[in-house]
């Protein structure tokens, strides 16, 4: 865990994350899956309330 110490190790936790997330990226769109939404916008979640 970086957290601020070294500006180096900080850019290069990021580095690793980002690796990370578009080799998940990579993995899905190559199997045909979708990934999920984590974040519903704040007009979806009142078009779900007024829609219920």
């Amino acid at each position: 865990h970086a957290r601020y110490r070294g500006l180096a190790k900080t850019h290069l936790e990021h580095v690793y994350s980002a690796t990370a997330l578009n080799l998940l990226r990579y993995d899905a769109w190559q199997n045909g899956h979708a990934l999920d939404r984590t974040r519903t916008t704040h007009l979806s979640r009142l078009e779900l309330a007024l829609t219920a």
